[in-house]
């Protein structure tokens, strides 16, 4: 059965021939195309004059004479009609006649873009229709009325959609990744997406380079060429009078009256657009007339006309035309009473996988039932959508599944309400909205949209730039499909707010988070100044958060791809309510096809697993948590651990201490002693080759649950200058996902001791109250172990007594720190044990008393230099363990003799003494012992 939707009577042959005499002004030429398959394609190529441009065309048929319907191919945004060659050869092959076409202002088509004006580009195809109502090759549902299907990406796609809108001659239509309204692509909830629009217009600009006609490819006619041609009958046509069209000249002004400040970058788009992007891009804010310019070219405008059957396919990773516009697209088509498919792909604007070979297969399948009237042609689910499965291991690529519905079920079905955690939180808007946060790059990214599934992204939000709001962990595996939605408060300080709305994906460690297809939703406030509740709508997305996983909602202040307030601003938001996500339970993932090599070699499966299982080096399970040792901050036992491309030395090797409650523990030893390798292993990220390390009991791994109860400082914190410290502080605990209370913040800057200074900006603080607040931020919580790295570095003096007290502060909490340090005399009077390293070995380890000697070693100050006689014969007297000059005397280690006796045998020699004190410098010892070591 023939399934056609209502229409007016066909238009008279007279009306439709004059209109196509005015295109078959540019004759053409017939092209065999060489071709391994068969029938053999043909092409004709040939310019159509058009009112104020000439227009670039190839037509393609194969077979024989009979007719068949006919498909048009639009071309994405800077591109041509050479880009869809492949694709209409294909269809001519499937029993179509093809016309493909370079639009105004690319390829070598004239004129000016005008972003699919209806007066001008959508006026085209109209003609190009005209034009293939007169073929004899093409099917005709009536005098004038062609048979025909559009199709098209992007641009293209647009063009499809509102061909269908204006020209009621269109049977079919296959959208792809493409626009419903313009203004809301390019000016989302009022917030100018700048990064997308300014690869828009510098492309558009460049197109051809300038505004005069192209000539025509060699050996084509170009009768009735330049602005205005055409014939009177074109114009009665389109109900325009003759010359309609025509391109202004540069600078001029637009319909609306409007003209760009600086025409001679303008390309060849309309002087209309040009100036509206120029007023656009500097005020960073869209207008009235902006939206007005772009809605009224946009298939939104038509969309009560649109009343043909639709396959739309738009992509996840795309933050050009989201999903949302697919979903626009859809609700209007079938509100029209049409048949609607719709296919979300991998890939979209932002790259990933096209799956262009599936999607062009199902166009055909779309075209094969409804302008064939094929109804044994599959047209595939009314709702599909592509999911990662994993890694090809053959060649890197993610697998694909497709999840399918017989009933599109929009952007909100299956809702889920998901409590949100998070008090209220001030951020700022920093000044010219700069550094701003990172979602997507466009045309930079290279597919990671598509590549978040497999826990790849680039996204970045600045503390103190934004506010976070975090679930519980999942219960259960969940299904995101579709738009998330959250209520706020949002308060600002201008009266005005500009967030951007994003769902993370946080591992049960947090410190993994994705952001789904890299996208962002972005939302102007107005009217907050008192605080004003808003629904946000987030980005629509299909994604799967594992079970455990925390779901992140997070509302930052700026955007790489978008205009934020260049004024500096101060946000307040607070959740009221959950975090509520779509699932669409009828949406059902088809079962993973086996690989034929899983059926083809399984003996060589068997081979490699027992090889695997002969030769591959076990990995150790993690030992249960020890009790007994439940109180020991710290026992490393026999650790050990050689690099890759060392094969004949150790980083570590064999290195055992323990390390008690209360205990301020020195880890020394010359560069290349394996103190850093020690600690990487400790903090859990390395592995040692052999032996174990507990904390409390528990067997260190990546990720053990017992590294919460450690805090690091390594070298250096990075801050964010312009708020101040308690800030800063605040800001980094929010950040680990942790509940507020647990931070202990007050405690942890009573140690630290800054006072008055937490108020102030951090730029305004010292070395030393930079270094003190990085030791802050690693107290928070009152980890019970703290790691401090060369915790002095580049500090004065008195800073470094001041670091020393902190240390020691910390300690006597019961709580225990390990500082490695080049500053051997602050590790003497900070420390109260010392592990002494070289080689990757240990030396020596004990309490700092009992390594530097100070019972029984003592400094024999001298007037002058002691001859060595005088040393041998003191060295040599009873109960004198060794006598050995030094650089202010004499060392002189007791071995029985008392220091009274030392004085007096010191006298009886003659030597000029001036003082006799305890010895209490670690570098002799500390050197003493890396010298026997070597």
């Amino acid at each position: 059965m023939k399934i056609r939707l209502p229409r007016p009577a066909a238009r008279s042959r007279w009306f439709a021939g004059a209109a196509a005499l005015a295109v078959l002004a540019g004759a053409g030429t017939w092209t065999a195309v060489a071709d391994d398959g068969t029938p053999a394609v043909h092409r004709e190529d040939r310019v159509h004059t058009m009112p104020g441009a000439k227009i670039d065309t190839s037509y393609f048929t194969a077979g024989g004479p009979e007719r068949r319907p006919a498909v048009l191919i639009g071309h994405g945004f800077g591109g041509s009609k050479d880009d869809l060659r492949a694709q209409a050869e294909k269809l001519a092959r499937d029993g179509y006649a093809v016309l493909t076409w370079s639009a105004r202002g690319f390829g070598s088509s004239t004129g000016r873009i005008g972003l699919n004006d209806p007066e001008h580009e959508v006026r085209d195809v109209s003609r190009l229709i005209d034009w293939l109502a007169e073929r004899p090759e093409v099917e005709l549902d009536a005098d004038g009325d062609p048979r025909v299907g559009v199709t098209g990406s992007s641009y293209g796609g647009a063009i499809s959609l509102l061909a269908a809108g204006h020209d009621k001659r269109v049977d079919a239509i296959a959208p792809q990744i493409t626009y419903w309204n313009l203004a809301d692509a390019l000016f989302p909830d009022g917030v100018f997406k700048k990064l997308w629009a300014g690869i828009f217009f510098t492309t558009g600009s460049a197109a051809g380079g300038g505004l005069t006609d192209a000539p025509a490819p060699d050996g084509e006619s170009t009768d009735g060429d330049g602005p205005g041609g055409g014939t009177p009958g074109d114009a009665q046509r389109d109900g325009a009078s003759p010359g309609d069209g025509q391109a202004p000249a540069a600078g001029a002004p637009g319909a609306d009256g409007s003209a760009p400040r600086n025409p001679s970058v303008c390309g060849r788009f309309q002087p209309q657009l040009c100036a509206m992007y120029e007023r656009v891009a500097v005020s960073g804010r869209p207008d009235a007339e902006a939206r007005r310019l772009l809605e009224e070219r946009s298939p939104s405008a038509v969309a009560d006309r649109i009343k043909v059957p639709a396959l739309v396919v738009q992509g996840q990773s795309d933050s050009l035309f989201p999903l949302t516009h697919a979903d626009a697209i859809a609700k209007a088509v079938a509100a029209g009473g049409a048949p609607v498919a719709v296919d979300w792909i991998s890939g979209g604007h932002d790259g990933g996988d096209r799956e262009t070979a599936r999607v062009e297969a199902r166009i055909s399948d779309w075209f094969d039932r409804y302008l064939k009237e094929d109804e044994s042609a599959a047209t595939g689910p009314a709702f599909r959508v592509s999911r990662t499965g994993g890694v090809d291991s053959t060649d890197g690529r993610a697998q694909l599944r497709g999840a399918s519905a017989d009933r599109y079920p929009g952007l909100g079905s299956g809702p889920v309400t998901i409590p949100l955690t998070g008090r209220e939180q001030t951020f700022a808007n920093p000044a010219g909205a700069s550094p701003p946060s990172v979602s997507a790059v466009p045309g930079l990214t290279g597919g990671a949209g598509a590549l978040s599934s497999l826990g790849v992204g680039i996204s970045l939000d600045f503390p103190g730039q934004s506010a976070s709001f975090t679930t519980a962990p999942l219960p259960a595996t969940t299904r995101i499909t579709g738009t998330p939605q959250v209520t706020v408060t949002v308060a600002s300080d201008t009266g005005e707010a500009v967030l951007f709305g994003k769902v993370y994906d946080v591992a049960p460690d947090g410190r993994r988070q994705v952001l789904p297809s890299q996208l962002v939703a972005p939302v102007r406030i107005e009217d907050a100044r008192e605080g004003r509740k808003v629904t946000l709508r987030l980005p629509a997305i299909d994604h799967e958060a594992d079970a455990g996983h925390r779901l992140r909602v997070v509302l930052s202040a700026t955007d790489l791809g978008y205009a934020s307030p260049a004024e500096p601003a101060t946000y307040t938001v607070s959740a009221d309510g959950p975090l509520t996500v779509p699932t669409a339970p009828s949406v059902r993932t088809q079962a993973a096809g086996l690989a034929w090599w899983v059926w083809a070699l399984p003996v060589a499966g068997v081979i490699v697993a027992a090889a695997l299982l002969l030769t591959a080096r076990r990995r150790a399970v993690a030992p249960a948590p020890d009790p007994d040792r439940a109180g020991v901050p710290l026992e490393i036992t026999g650790l050990t651990k050689k690099y890759a491309r060392s094969t004949d030395r150790y980083a570590v090797r064999d290195l055992s201490f323990r390390v008690e409650k209360g205990q301020v523990l020195g880890l020394l030893g010359p560069n290349g002693a394996g103190k850093t390798t020690t600690l990487r292993m400790l903090m859990g990220l390395i592995r040692p080759d052999e032996g174990e390390i507990r904390v409390f009991g528990h067997a260190i791994r990546p990720g053990a649950p017992v590294l919460s109860r450690v805090g690091a400082f390594v070298e250096g914190a990075g801050f964010l200058p312009h708020l101040s410290g308690r800030e800063n502080l605040e800001l980094y605990w929010r950040a680990t996902g942790r509940p507020a209370g647990d931070a202990r913040m007050e405690e942890a800057l009573e140690i630290a001791g800054l006072g008055d200074a937490l108020a102030r900006a951090v730029r305004t603080y010292s070395q030393g109250m930079r270094q003190r607040l990085a030791i802050a931020q690693a107290m928070l919580g009152l980890p019970d172990l703290l790691i401090l790295d060369e915790p002095t570095n580049g500090l004065d003096p008195p800073q470094i007594r001041e670091m020393r007290d902190v240390m020691i502060r910390y300690a006597a909490g019961g709580r225990t720190v390990i500082v490695s340090s080049h500053l051997l005399s602050e590790v003497e009077q900070s420390c109260t044990h010392l592990v002494v390293m070289d080689r990757g070995q240990l030396v020596q380890a004990g309490p700092v008393a009992e390594i530097t000697g100070e019972g029984d070693t003592l400094l024999v100050t001298t007037d002058g230099e002691v001859a060595d006689p005088v040393v041998e014969k003191l060295a040599a007297l009873p109960g004198i363990g060794s006598a050995v000059r030094s650089g202010e005397g004499l060392l002189v280690r007791l071995d029985g003799a008392s220091a009274t006796t030392l004085i007096a045998e010191l006298v009886r020699l003659d030597v000029p003494v001036t003082g006799v004190g305890p010895h209490r410098r670690l570098e002799d010892a500390f050197l003493t012992l890396i010298g026997g070591s070597a």
